[in-house]
């Protein structure tokens, strides 16, 4: 979905990654892992994008396309203009200090060997940036700009918990002034009380530096805390797209509905709606149809043989895009 008078940082047209054909010595051919099948969508400047769905939905390859750490199998990113899948491997080398990712996991992104220093100076020596000196001057700014004092520049990642270390990710992400930050369930190891204060950060970077965000997580609630927008994701295609507020007040596609359902709330009387219930099909073996039809509650004819369009209605903020059969763009408020 395009959102008409914002500024598009990142746009993505008809994204397509399938993984193989799982044939091997002994075993028959497979049909292919389809991970992202056509998916579109952009990231404005200084924007949160949320990306949600399931496991096995495809949010984390989407979001290794869109950086080109995997190459897609059809489709086109273009990043400030530029069809990234053209670049050089020297342009797109330096385009890449423009876009940066911070892991779910970051211990197992660091070197255990190397001080947080190291950690935190390594990209910007990649990058050709600046001399010895101004590299640590910056490490120092970027722990200070996270909340971590400057003695842990001399410490090494085993010596810190899950949420400073996932600080230390944030400002590594940081060191190379990008422009976009993937965060791939960047806070879902996380405890809660934490997760809170790694959003609140992540909220306060963005402010200050004005940053866009991919944001991708499990957890709705999560994302619709820290994005403007949200994608809803399922079996490697859009459900719906939407303003934070608007999929949490009115989801409109079933998928949508039953993540909503499936958040706690303390509030007894609040709307009820049928939870989530089965298994995410098999990406190889996607269902005919619209892909959530054996799942969804609401199915009705010719949902196991047409799959629905992603349609959008509204304009600027107000604007939606749901691929549901259920859904009439002419009706829909």
């Amino acid at each position: 979905m395009i959102v008409p008078g914002a500024t598009p940082l990142v746009e993505a047209h008809g994204l397509v990654k399938h993984f193989g054909d799982g044939k091997g010595l002994f075993t028959p051919q497979r049909p292919p892992v389809r991970a992202v099948d056509g998916v579109s969508l952009t990231i404005n400047r200084g924007e949160t994008l949320g990306l949600v769905g399931e496991s096995g939905s495809g949010k984390s390859t989407l979001g290794r396309l869109i950086l080109r750490l995997i190459e897609p199998t059809s489709g086109t990113v273009t990043f400030d203009g530029q069809d990234i899948a053209t670049l050089s491997k020297s342009r797109l080398t330096q385009l890449r200090k423009r876009m940066q990712l911070v892991f779910q996991d970051p211990f197992s992104s660091f070197n255990p060997r190397m001080t947080i220093a190291q950690v935190l100076t390594e990209p910007m020596l990649v990058h050709g940036m600046g001399d010895r000196a101004s590299r640590i001057k910056r490490a120092k700014e970027l722990l200070d700009l996270v909340g971590l004092p400057s003695f842990a520049m001399e410490r090494y990642p085993h010596q810190f918990s899950g949420g400073q270390a996932q600080r230390i990710g944030i400002a590594r992400a940081l060191s190379t002034d990008p422009d976009l930050i993937v965060c791939d369930e960047a806070v879902s190891a996380l405890d809660v009380s934490v997760q809170a204060q790694v959003l609140n950060l992540l909220k306060e970077v963005q402010r200050e530096l004005g940053l866009s965000y991919l944001f991708i997580a499990h957890d709705l609630n999560v994302v619709r805390y820290i994005s403007d927008r949200v994608c809803v994701m399922y079996l490697g295609k859009l459900a719906e797209v939407a303003h934070a507020d608007d999929i949490s007040e009115r989801p409109r596609h079933p998928y949508s509905q039953a993540l909503m359902a499936s958040i706690p709330s303390p509030d007894a009387h609040h709307e009820l709606r049928t939870p989530l219930a089965g298994e995410i099909p098999s990406p190889r073996r996607p269902p005919a149809g619209c892909r959530f039809h054996p799942r969804c509650s609401q199915r009705i004819d010719g949902c196991d043989r047409d799959e629905p369009e992603l349609l959008t209605i509204g304009s600027n903020s107000e604007a939606r895009s749901v691929a549901c059969h259920l859904f009439d763009p002419t009706s829909a408020r």
